[in-house]
């Protein structure tokens, strides 16, 4: 390293690196950057200071000024529930066969429903309701146990199949693998599917008939239409919760289904219940 000299040219002090005869000017950062540079390191300090800012093993620092994101949301939250105290009041005592005749309400009732919806149901059911796979959908006037709005305020209340709700919608298939013999779940399939229209093999529907009437005519009907007491689906309509291959039905009378849902009223409020009601009727599907 050689000392620095003073560059004549440049009026500038050179390091006193040099690197193959090329010497490196000590060029000074400006005034204005090493000010704004020492500025932020004040406003580092302060700012971990007063705000929320390093994470500690199960916290993290409050900062003098004890502001909170989570705070501040919640005061919203409970501004927004202030300001329409008088209309959930009412949302959550009305008759829901009635609501409809309350416009101003029927209103919020739907607003409020699709957000409850987007939140909590749309998980399962997709944003725009139409279901997928073992998940109904919502958008047609199929409904296991019944598309009233009082019907599905009911279900969204309690559930279906789970065990936290006494008063759950409740219904189980046999799984018939352990009760038919060889070749006749086959023979129930191809009857199955001629209910609907399907395509299916026809030299072994007379065996499926019997079948049918032998086990499974106490849920869903001599006609297979179903029942809705029992939440039993309606064979007829080509609407199939699970798939109407050949695969998917003798997975189904083979195994049985057994889709829960959960009971939303320890998470909802009445309110909430017969919002999202009232969102789930109107979209089309409701009866």
């Amino acid at each position: 390293m050689d000392e620095p000299r003073y560059d004549e040219v440049t009026k500038t002090y050179t390091t006193g690196h040099s690197y193959d005869g090329i010497e490196e000017l000590n060029t000074p950062l400006p005034r204005w950057w090493l000010w704004t540079l020492y500025l932020t390191i004040v406003w580092a300090v302060i700012y971990t200071i007063a705000y929320p800012a390093w994470p500690l093993v199960s916290s993290a620092t409050s900062g003098f000024l004890g502001y909170s994101t989570r705070g501040e949301v919640a005061a919203e939250i409970a501004r927004v529930e202030e300001a329409n105290f008088e209309l959930n009041t009412q949302l959550a005592a009305v008759d829901l066969t009635t609501l409809q005749e309350n416009a101003p309400l029927q209103q919020y009732a739907v607003s409020a429903g699709a957000s409850v919806f987007a939140n909590n149901c749309s998980q399962c059911h997709g944003s725009g309701a139409a279901g997928s796979v073992g998940y109904p959908n919502l958008l047609d006037d199929d409904w296991l146990w019944g598309g009233d709005i009082e019907a599905i305020a009911t279900t969204v209340r309690h559930g279906i199949r789970n065990e936290q709700d006494e008063d759950a919608r409740y219904s189980e298939m046999p799984a018939y693998g352990e009760l038919l013999e060889d070749g006749e779940i086959p023979a129930l399939v191809a009857y199955v599917k001629s209910l609907s229209g399907l395509d299916h093999d026809a030299a072994l529907v007379e065996q499926g008939a019997e079948l049918f009437m032998d086990n499974c005519t106490a849920c869903h009907g001599e006609n297979g239409m179903g029942d809705r007491d029992q939440g039993a689906p309606n064979l007829t309509d080509s609407v199939w919760l699970y798939g109407s291959s050949d695969e998917a039905l003798t997975e189904t009378i083979t195994y049985s289904r057994f889709g829960v849902m959960p009971p939303w009223s320890p998470r909802l409020s009445d309110a909430q219940v017969n919002a999202v009601a009232a969102y789930v009727h109107q979209l089309g599907g409701g009866e």
